[in-house]
């Protein structure tokens, strides 16, 4: 099979060509095992991570990618969950133990022997990806693969991001960054709580006018004050500044909920400096998310059919994997970018 591949660690800036295009033997499904044949594959900023040393694969070379749609085209000789020819996916979650205390009470995103697809293991920028049956998920029928493959990230972490500020309906709540994940929450929002303001804080006005769009209460540039207070915001930039700058915008009580697997390195001419009376004071809270859990993406999986949720998408041919990646470092965002694999 024809397959994306990270070779080692490299800066993006300065080589535009990270991943290298290579070809390698078909997966072979063990008996707990499917192998899907992939359709479409979300591309995000965590494989910038990935390739820059922020979050190190376990392994190179690597096939990045865990947001796949596709069809299932082989299957183990004890799976019972899938059989050949139904519509199959998978997300960030490739692996837990499912035994430990973090397990049990149902954090699986947080055990010990968590594996991330496209960092621990193969993952979908490649014609075929395997995944155990129980880590993998049935597709909501009414979308297009290149519809559904964003949902398993940008909308799943979306989504956990969402739970974890606890939102009431008629409150205020922020939205940092406007890219892939962030205007599906606004959709959610939108859908959960239809008498909440929402506040969109981004750098390009572009970003900004979609916002409003789409139902934003109010858009402005980051760090810009807004016309109310917020009792809760969701940050999504891959930097620290914009999160840090809207701390003080949140009523006492509120929170801050960052949604990244890491940020990128503060320069060093750059001061963070936070003021604690005005930026923490008062219990305010920051909390990070970390990974997502099967029930994550189950969840929203069944709020997007319903709603339904279908995320603007940017689709690139399959050859055009790198110039995907360069677009999101170079903040060429609007919606979710999604490499089509096969027809």
């Amino acid at each position: 099979m024809k397959a994306w591949v990270i070779e080692n660690i490299t800066d993006l800036s300065k080589n535009p060509e990270p991943l290298k295009l290579i070809e390698l033997p078909d997966p072979i499904p063990e008996s707990d095992e499917i192998i899907i044949k992939v359709h479409a594959c979300g591309i995000c900023h965590t494989e910038i991570d990935e390739i820059e040393g922020r979050a190190i694969p376990s392994f190179f070379p690597i096939i990045p990618g865990h947001q796949i749609a596709g069809e299932v085209v082989e299957i183990g000789k004890r799976v019972e969950k899938f059989k050949i020819g139904d519509k199959a996916g998978a997300g960030w979650i490739y692996s837990a133990c499912g035994k430990c205390e973090l397990c049990k009470k149902g954090l699986e995103n947080l055990c010990s022997e968590f594996k991330a697809t496209g960092k621990d293991a193969h993952g979908g920028y490649a014609e075929y990806f395997k995944i155990k049956e129980t880590f993998a998920f049935h597709l909501p029928e009414t979308f297009s693969y290149e519809e559904t493959a964003p949902l398993f990230c940008a909308g799943a972490i979306g989504y956990r991001s969402l739970m974890l500020a606890g939102p009431e309906n008629g409150q205020n709540i922020g939205l940092i960054g406007f890219g892939a994940s962030a205007h599906l929450v606004l959709k959610m929002i939108r859908y959960l709580f239809p008498d909440i303001k929402i506040f969109v804080f981004s750098r390009t006005p572009k970003e900004r006018e979609f916002a409003l769009n789409l139902g934003a209460f109010w858009a402005g540039d980051i760090g810009e004050e807004p016309p109310e207070k917020l009792h809760s915001a969701i940050d999504t930039t891959p930097v620290w500044r914009p999160p840090l700058t809207t701390l003080k915008f949140l009523l006492p009580a509120g929170r801050l909920i960052i949604n990244a697997i890491r940020k990128e390195e503060v320069d060093k001419n750059e001061l963070l400096n936070l003021d604690y009376p005005k930026d923490l004071w008062l219990e305010k809270e920051i909390k990070s998310v970390a990974n997502v859990t099967r029930k994550d993406i189950e969840e929203f999986l069944k709020l997007a059919e319903k709603i339904p949720i279908k995320p603007e998408i940017e689709v690139y041919p399959f050859k055009k994997a790198n110039q995907a990646l360069k677009d999101i470092k170079n903040r060429k965002i609007k919606g979710a970018k999604v490499l089509k694999i096969a027809n």
